[in-house]
């Protein structure tokens, strides 16, 4: 039986079981706070800050399993984050002597920031891995049907012939667009450290190198406190023990990190959702032209072979602009230290990091096991008797007839096609202004031959890494 408190994923199935989940679960995220808090005296250390004993003292209590979450999040409401209760826990579990280095200088808000980039970071290495294999998957689609003709869509009705190749590369490069995001992204995010209203006010009590420290952590009186040299290695040190950027200034109500990150994760969801919206047209029953590998079946219909990856990846494709639009709406923080605004980004952020990374893995699963069926497409590229070539007559008879004759004469020969029931080229054949001029109907209404540049167009798409 599982607790009534934990999140089994049982309403969302588009990130139940995947990478991005367990990245992002509260003991994930405890352990992130835990780091966060680990790296400040380590950094301390490594700048003359603190001794390197306090820091080693504190990394070893820092160990996710030796706290309990729930605890901590009902503890938390008293002062509206888990930082505080995670504080005193932790420095319960030091060492009395080395306890006086458990968040020395940070606030509550550089720790949970800090922790939401590194829970961020962790996630965004596992979508880039599937968004990798996706990429790859749609690669080899699109060199495998670049001439593969079917019936191109505009306003839900036949426009003119098209590839399948061309329509996975187009796949393809949405996925390379949101790869190259979430990368720049993530090369980007940053540790946090400001202290109390960020100003790193609290650091320049810290003695500098060869000085002491006090009991309450203050300079002994006669040493040189800590200066702005010593406080940039510091900040240096702890981006560096975190794996993070170090930012240009504390960011406790300048979001952008979060808003960028949040642009980044919603393009991908979306642009994960144009392929499924395509897979689930095109694999309609009346239509045939794809289908999934591994179809779902219904709980009342056994016939049923359901796209379920196309329908979860446009499940997140509608859910994730609106999670987006929460935490850029954090960007008009208030004063120094938000009230309300930070807080409301915690949710939302990991929300989406879970609907994008659930997407990504159900991004693989759609594109390798994709399949492709042109019989279909070739069937229905005669649905319109011909008439989808029409474009290539008109461009070909006009030079010939004039425009309005020949206007005019496919006007007519497309009536009676559709009226009849006929092909366009036994309509034309039987025009005698039409046979006059020799040229090769079978070949001018081939539609397969009318596909333009698309392998061109396939094959240029395809030399982006």
């Amino acid at each position: 039986m599982t607790r009534a408190d934990s999140d089994t994923g049982l309403l969302a199935p588009g990130r139940a079981g995947s990478a991005a989940e367990a990245a992002t679960g509260d003991t994930a995220f405890l352990q992130a706070l835990l780091d966060a808090e680990a790296a400040l005296p380590r950094a301390q250390a490594a700048a003359g800050l603190a001794p390197a004993e306090a820091a080693e003292a504190v990394a070893a209590a820092a160990d996710a399993s030796r706290f309990d979450a729930r605890d901590l999040a009902l503890r938390a409401r008293t002062g509206g984050n888990p930082v505080i209760p995670l504080v005193a826990d932790l420095t319960a579990l030091v060492p009395e002597p080395h306890r006086e280095y458990v968040h020395r200088g940070a606030t509550s808000q550089d720790i949970m920031d800090t922790a939401m980039m590194l829970m961020a970071a962790r996630t965004l290495d596992l979508i880039l891995g599937d968004l990798d294999r996706a990429a790859g998957a749609l690669a080899r689609l699109a060199a495998a049907h670049r001439t593969t003709a079917m019936p191109a869509r505009t306003l839900t009705q036949h426009a003119v012939p098209t590839t399948f190749g061309l329509k996975a590369a187009g796949w393809r490069s949405l996925v390379l667009d949101a790869r190259d995001r979430l990368r720049t992204v993530r090369a980007a995010l940053p540790c946090q450290l400001g202290g109390a209203a960020g100003t790193l006010a609290a650091f320049t009590a810290f003695p500098a190198p060869g000085g002491t420290v006090t009991p309450h952590g203050g300079a002994v009186r006669g040493r040189e406190p800590a200066g702005p040299a010593h406080v940039d290695a510091l900040l240096d040190a702890y981006a560096h023990q975190l794996g993070l950027a170090r930012p240009v200034l504390p960011w406790h109500t300048l979001r952008t990190p979060v808003a960028d990150l949040a642009s980044a994760l919603a393009f991908t969801a979306t642009a994960l959702g144009k392929p499924a919206a395509d897979v689930a047209t095109l694999s309609r029953t009346e239509i045939g032209e794809l289908a999934e590998g591994v179809r779902g079946g219904s709980s009342a219909m056994p016939h049923k072979a359901n796209p379920v990856r196309a329908t979860l990846l446009a499940a997140a494709a509608h859910r994730a602009p609106a999670l987006a639009a929460t935490l850029c709406a954090a960007l008009a923080a208030p004063d120094e230290r938000p009230a309300g605004t930070w807080h409301a980004e915690w949710e939302p952020l990991r929300e989406l990091l879970r609907l994008t990374g659930g997407a990504a893995r159900d991004a693989v699963e759609l594109t390798e096991g994709l399949r492709v069926h042109p019989d279909r497409m070739r069937a229905h590229l005669d649905l319109t008797h011909g008439l989808i070539v029409s474009e290539r007559l008109s461009a070909e008879l006009a030079p010939l007839l004039g425009r309005a004759r020949a206007k005019q004469l496919l006007t007519e020969a497309a009536r009676r096609a559709e009226e009849r029931g006929r092909m366009l080229v036994d309509v034309l054949a039987e025009l005698r202004e039409i046979t006059a001029l020799g040229l090769d109907l079978v070949e001018l209404t081939d539609p397969a031959r009318y596909t333009g540049h698309a392998a061109h167009l396939t094959d240029r798409a395809l030399e982006r890494s």
